[in-house]
């Protein structure tokens, strides 16, 4: 079998009819759209039904339940993703009928040479809300884009866009490399810090995959870098292709006049110490604050007119589990945000110190065992500053615990934090503590939201 690993111009040469294993999931569906769109038959598989599967074959793919051999007989190419397991009996066929088969980020790294311009945002915190601006920006342009976004975003009811221009706007996950398929003719880097753990060796690992994905913008292409970001600065230091910094204080395009109203920033962006555009966000929090001036400095790459970056940011709303206000409970509001990585939780928490609530309330599942040992003083920090911790258990995702690690190891170092085995207790632990004036934040990359949702909606 031949297995495509990483760009070939003669990708869809002769390809006329292309398979998708998984077809239901969110990462595949944008890819089905886009060469749907172009004119590619297409069939797919998938082990439950759902509205993606309902929406492809509205669009005339053939879809299977369930995986089996026969269903890619006849294609010309088979696309995977990475959570599907090497000996996937669809895999396995595709091998013995000799058809070429390809990982699903390698696939979109080559559907994103399709267009004109490429914006790939990378970091390790950041990446969904920053992408999501520039999406708010470059379509108050009327520029069209193709989008893909890790989160739905409200402006597209999704979190992906097929458009008619030639621009596209990818967010870029370091995980397993797979921002390494990309090929950003505008490569953003929001900041860098040591992260999945799982498959990074450590900090410098981390490092080093970043300035490959610098590395991969062509001639004419650029780099967008927070100059305020010291990882960030020191991986790219002796580059040489053009860059454009950005910064609060300082880079080629930066804040002036930082005001901030109940959280929420509203300011002058600065290129090259002129005005270009005066912003005032509807999103709390001074990481918002820098992830907008991110958003601009890729905007100024594409000679966007400052008038759409003032639209754009102003009619923004975040993506879904950033920040995502979910209902009010005994006089309580209810919050939930995907926050995983001790920066992010310091942001998070940052900002809603700033909001005026009578107690701060955070209910938090650490996700991934490695992450959580690897970066344990560094969670005991943080989660010491609300005003009460609830610690939900590890949610496991792609690993087993080798490491013996427990939530209860982290409630024992955090002074008056409560310990929650499951995500029933955490819900029962919220309805007992909330009280009129207090923010409740469910936070975690995994199911923790199911707790503040059963707050809700459950049985009181």
């Amino acid at each position: 079998m031949f297995m495509y690993s990483d760009y070939s111009q003669h990708l869809l040469d002769n390809v006329k009819k292309i398979h998708f294993i998984g077809c239901g999931g969110s990462g595949m569906y944008p890819l089905i759209q886009i060469l749907a769109a172009k004119g590619y038959e297409l069939s797919g598989s998938d082990v439950l039904d759902g509205s993606i599967i309902r929406y492809e074959r509205e669009m005339g793919v053939k879809v299977s339940l369930g995986h089996a051999a026969d269903n890619v007989i006849g294609s010309d190419l088979v696309v995977y993703s990475a959570a599907i397991a090497k000996d996937n009996v669809e895999l396995n066929a595709a091998a013995s009928y000799g058809i070429p088969t390809i990982e699903r980020s390698v696939l979109l790294g080559y559907v994103s040479r399709l267009y004109k311009q490429s914006i790939c945002v990378s970091g390790t915190h950041g990446k969904t809300t920053t992408t999501s601006m520039c999406t708010h920006i470059i379509m108050a342009a009327g520029l069209d884009p193709t989008v893909m976004i890790g989160g739905t975003l409200p402006l597209l009811g999704s979190g992906h866009r097929v458009g008619h221009g030639d621009t596209i706007i990818l967010e870029s996950c370091e995980y397993c490399n797979s921002f390494l398929s990309f090929f950003p003719t505008i490569a953003v880097i929001l900041n860098i810090e040591a992260d999945h753990l799982d498959f990074f060796k450590d900090l410098e690992d981390v490092e080093h995959s970043f300035r490959a994905f610098a590395d991969r913008v062509p001639a004419g292409g650029l780099i967008v870098a927070n100059c305020e970001d010291a990882n960030t600065m020191a991986t790219l230091a002796g580059e040489t292709r053009p860059m454009l910094t950005f910064g609060v204080e300082r880079g080629d395009v930066h804040a002036a006049n930082l005001v901030f109203d109940h959280g929420f920033g509203q300011f002058d962006v600065l290129y090259h110490d002129a005005c270009y555009a005066h912003v005032k966000l509807s999103v709390p929090g001074l990481h918002n604050v820098k992830n907008a001036l991110a958003a601009a400095a890729a905007a100024i790459a594409l000679a966007v007119p400052g008038q759409a970056v003032e639209r754009g940011l102003r009619d923004f709303r975040l993506p879904g589990r950033r920040f995502e206000y979910k209902g009010e409970y005994n006089g309580a509001r209810i919050y939930d945000d995907y926050a995983h990585h001790p920066g992010e939780l310091a942001a998070l928490l940052d900002t809603a110190a700033t909001l005026g609530y009578r107690r701060i309330i955070c209910a938090f599942q650490p996700h991934t065992y490695s992450r959580t040992h690897e970066l344990f003083d560094d969670f005991v920090k943080v989660l010491r500053q609300p005003d009460v911790t609830l610690l939900a258990e590890i949610y496991a995702a792609r690993e087993t615990n080798t490491l013996g690690i427990s939530s209860r190891d982290l409630a024992e170092q955090i002074p008056g934090s409560v310990y929650c085995p499951t995500l029933d207790d955490v819900t029962a632990a919220l309805r007992r503590l909330a009280q009129p004036g207090d923010l409740i934040l469910t936070v975690g990359a995994g199911d923790i939201y199911t707790a503040g949702e059963q707050l809700l909606h459950g049985t009181h």
